[in-house]
């Protein structure tokens, strides 16, 4: 179950990159947003310009107009308290009503740190008195008491931390509280899906957030068991029938391999006749080896055909196969050279005796039926790496590059058309396709460089 962690990987990951991206563009926000409610100059820095713009003449205190005109814009009102006599000596043209004139200390440490009348109000010092800007009421919000505890200020980058930390980990157990009921139901999904690649029958719960998707798993399911269902048991009618058939086939064709033989011996009978008789003999051995080659391909095919898994020697087994077809070749018309080096003596893998020589015979069988003139046959077994292979060659009419093609990719090489002349490479090389693959080897089928046929069978050791 590896794709539910990966799953939970990504949430969690998905969930850490949004936070972190929230967390910046809300930081970005609140610069920007700060950056656009705050002034060119802080209230304070522009009392004190004020302050400062203010001069005393002959006729009194007088405001320069660059300032005098700042303070218009922004709708401030202004006020100069002498030190001495505590009262207002000058304000701007614009002065609220109800604007005291005559100020005592603790009116002044009231302006100073809040409010006059509703109005923010910010000071600047002067070297006789004190300027006092008033702002509009809804300009500013001054908060009255700015003292702070020395410690929470020394330990405000902790807190920072403790307090995103733990909002983090808050969001995170909601986040996964919230999608656990969706990876519970994602699971049990998972593991349907792989149960169906594997034929095995599914039945999920069809509740929670995915019981749609669980209930096409189950049909599904149900499909695809009834479809194995139906496929084994025409699989078995079908083996069944190859069995019974070859079985009923065996004893008629004894008998009239018998009584042929009988007659290719019969003085009484004409050469030509005798030679009939001979042929009939011939294709008759051909109808039994059919027949003995189709029931083997049909139980390698659906695994009857039980297996004796055994030490062998390739080299000792194959030389014998070779050897038993020298002595079986009385009129030389297909010679066989042992091509393997004689320093391999031997290439030991676990495999069915029987079945390989079985493979090994077919291949030079095969050469045989293809090659009615005669041929010579090449066989060869060699040690490479962690393999060992067979490979049957021989010098006669070989094949197209097509049917070369056609032979290695086709799963099948039973070819049936009208044309029963030409002769086709059959179930002799499916049953040695079937033989190699149940020993988990490979089968590679070419033209010899100079003209003919190969196959070369390759076993892992």
């Amino acid at each position: 179950m590896k794709s539910v962690p990966k799953l939970i990987r990504r949430f969690v990951g998905v969930l850490m990159i949004s936070s972190f991206l929230i967390l910046i563009a809300n930081i970005s926000v609140l610069i920007i947003i700060g950056l656009q409610h705050s002034p060119n100059a802080s209230p304070w820095s522009s009392a004190k310009n004020a302050a400062a713009a203010l001069t005393k003449t002959e006729n009194g205190y007088q405001l320069s107009e660059q300032m005098a005109a700042e303070l218009a814009q922004q709708n401030i009102w202004a006020i100069f308290i002498d030190n001495q006599t505590h009262q207002v000596v000058w304000h701007t043209d614009f002065f609220p009503e109800g604007i005291p004139t005559q100020y005592t200390l603790s009116n002044i440490v009231s302006l100073t740190r809040g409010y006059l009348n509703g109005y923010p109000t910010f000071t600047g010092e002067a070297q006789d008195g004190l300027m006092v800007l008033g702002y509009p009421k809804d300009s500013y919000w001054k908060h009255m008491y700015p003292s702070w505890d020395y410690h929470m200020i020394a330990d405000f980058p902790k807190i920072i931390i403790t307090f995103l930390a733990v909002n983090f980990i808050i969001i995170f157990v909601i986040y996964m509280t919230v999608n656990m009921k969706l990876l519970k139901s994602v699971k049990p999904i998972v593991e349907g899906i792989q149960n169906l690649t594997t034929k095995q029958p599914v039945h999920l719960k069809e509740k929670g957030l995915l019981s749609e998707v669980s209930a096409n798993i189950n049909r599904t399911s149900e499909v695809l068991q009834s479809q194995n269902y139906q496929l084994k048991r025409k699989e078995t009618a079908r083996a069944n029938w190859i069995a019974g058939v070859s079985h009923d086939i065996r004893t008629p064709l004894s008998m009239i391999m018998g009584y042929a033989g009988q007659l290719e011996t019969n003085p009484n009978l004409t050469k030509a006749e005798q030679n009939q008789a001979m042929v009939i003999v011939r294709q008759s051995k051909k109808i039994k080896n059919l027949i003995s080659d189709l029931n083997l391909a049909s139980k390698l095919e659906y695994n009857m055909q039980p297996i004796k898994w055994k030490q062998e020697n390739l080299v000792a087994l194959v030389r014998q196969v070779v050897v038993d077809f020298i002595n079986t070749d009385i009129d030389q018309k297909y010679p066989i050279e042992w091509m393997t080096e004689e320093t391999l003596t031997s290439c030991v893998i676990y495999a069915d005796k029987d079945l390989l020589k079985r493979a090994v015979s077919n291949l030079i069988q095969n050469s045989i039926n293809h090659n009615e003139d005669g041929c010579n046959l090449y066989v060869c077994v060699k040690k490479e790496q962690n393999q060992c292979a067979i490979t049957v060659e021989d010098d006669g009419v070989g094949a197209t590059k097509e049917q070369i093609e056609a032979l290695n990719h086709t799963p099948h090489y039973m070819v049936c058309d009208d044309n029963t002349t030409e002769q086709r490479h059959g179930l002799g090389l499916l049953i040695v396709k079937q033989i190699v693959e149940s020993h988990h080897g490979t089968v590679l089928i070419t033209n010899r460089r100079h003209g003919g046929f190969s196959v070369t069978l390759t076993f892992p050791l």
